[in-house]
């Protein structure tokens, strides 16, 4: 069922466009992310829902009431829609009770016992609830924010670069907090980011905007493993991109002959593989698959990224790759090396 519908939203500020026709479905109780590089109209869009700004021409409708049209325009306060942003904006002299109970009215009876609640749901413990929030780290100072704008049950929540303020292992443990309370409560949720990983991970569909357009929508393993065209592949993670000849299911190219999805293009074009799709082995006298040269190892730990040189007889410059390595059994540079490929290569459209 369809509980936020935007259609064909445009957008411009003098002659710069924001964002261009951009049309969208997004069913009840689910989570979207929207990412983008800077500029791609991603906050823009977030604004537009929250009634912060107004579009140009289209139309959005929340649960079947109209909020923006050409002929209607609700106000930001009346769309029950809660907002969580980058610095959470909570009330400095307030405390974390009264932060979170602020949209609550002041004398009703089961205040206390709803803020209880919301900070047992953002697993906030209860000796907290005096406590300012320049008393609080920053991940507590988020889920204070979160409690806040889930105290009035909104029916969607918005959530403006939550986690980009905090460390990364930190970011990690409130993207699955924020991810758990948002399904229990059933709530619909939009988050803007600018990390791939957290929209691919966060998200039951991501929306990939540039220049104020919408390139492509859907599934993140859809859009992870079968982007459209390059800037989205190499924007949603490392991507290798290959030039092959297409014919017959089957892709050409300097890794040998790779199976593609059918009926999708015949000639030249360029495929992608990620670098989890294949496995590098110590090279063995007639084995079947590519043999390259390790040129370089950049050691991260547990992933590890391997520079290989393939020569070619029918070229005069050898091709490079970078292939990530996962483990212990890292090649060292010089080392002789089987490029075995898992799996099906994808072919873009552009």
């Amino acid at each position: 069922m369809t509980f936020l519908s935007i259609d064909a939203i445009s957008k411009s500020y003098g002659q710069t466009v924001a964002l261009d026709t951009i049309d969208m479905t997004i069913e009840a109780g689910g989570r979207t992310a929207i990412v983008g590089p800077s500029g791609s109209g991603k906050t823009t869009l977030l604004r537009i829902i929250a009634g912060f700004e107004t579009p140009d021409s289209g139309a959005l409708v929340l649960d079947g009431r109209t909020l923006a049209n050409h002929a209607a325009l609700v106000p930001a306060h009346k769309r029950g829609i809660g907002i969580v942003s980058q610095d959470g904006a909570l009330f400095p002299h307030l405390t974390v009770a009264d932060n979170i109970g602020f949209g609550l009215r002041k004398h009703a009876a089961d205040r206390d016992g709803r803020i209880a609640e919301l900070m047992e749901m953002v697993e906030l413990d209860g000796i907290m609830a005096a406590r300012r929030p320049h008393q609080l780290s920053g991940g507590q100072q988020q889920r204070v924010a979160l409690a806040r704008a889930l105290a009035l049950k909104p029916r969607l929540m918005l959530l403006d670069e939550p986690f980009s303020a905090l460390d990364t292992g930190l970011r990690e443990t409130m993207r699955r907090t924020v991810a758990r309370v948002l399904r229990a409560s059933g709530t619909t949720a939009i988050l803007v980011t600018h990390d791939q990983a957290e929209a691919l991970s966060f998200a039951d569909q991501v929306a990939v905007l540039r220049q104020g357009r919408l390139v492509q929508f859907g599934p993140p393993r859809a859009l992870y493993g079968k982007p459209r065209d390059r800037e989205t592949a190499t924007f949603l993670g490392e991507a290798i991109l290959l030039d092959a000849d297409i014919a017959s299911g089957r892709a050409e190219c300097v890794l040998g002959s790779l199976s593609v999805e059918t009926g999708l293009k015949v000639g030249q074009a360029t495929i992608m593989l990620r670098p989890e799709q294949i496995r590098l082995t110590a090279a063995i006298a007639g084995a079947e698959g590519p043999v390259g040269h390790v040129d370089d190892v950049e050691f991260g730990g547990g992933n590890c990224m391997v520079l290989v040189r393939i020569d070619r007889s029918d070229r005069a410059m050898p091709d490079f790759l970078s292939i990530k390595c996962v483990g212990f059994e890292i090649p060292e540079p010089g080392d002789l090396v089987q490029i075995k490929v898992h799996g099906t290569a994808h072919v873009l459209a552009d």
